[in-house]
């Protein structure tokens, strides 16, 4: 696309903006899937210390939601809602 004065812009699909892949339709799938990809990989870490017996479900809770769940969401303030 010409711009004039010999600039030119790319149209793009998808495009990497303050750290999350935006897609041209407003979808957030694209800046959602890594996030859930990083949050399996901590939960998968995690498991050992999840199903542990010796530990209190409080505690199994509290650690769920302070390690996998912040590191899913870290970062969503500009994913859009839908339905």
């Amino acid at each position: 696309m010409d711009i004039g004065d010999g600039a030119s812009l790319e149209l793009v699909d998808t495009f990497y903006y303050l750290g999350d892949m935006l897609s041209v339709d407003g979808n957030a799938d694209v800046a959602v899937e890594p996030r859930v990809h990083k949050g399996w990989n901590k939960f998968r870490q995690l498991v050992p210390v999840l199903t542990n017996k010796d530990v209190s479900l409080l505690m199994r809770g509290k650690l769920y939601t302070r390690c996998v769940c912040s590191c899913m969401l870290h970062g969503n303030e500009m994913w859009l809602m839908k339905n």
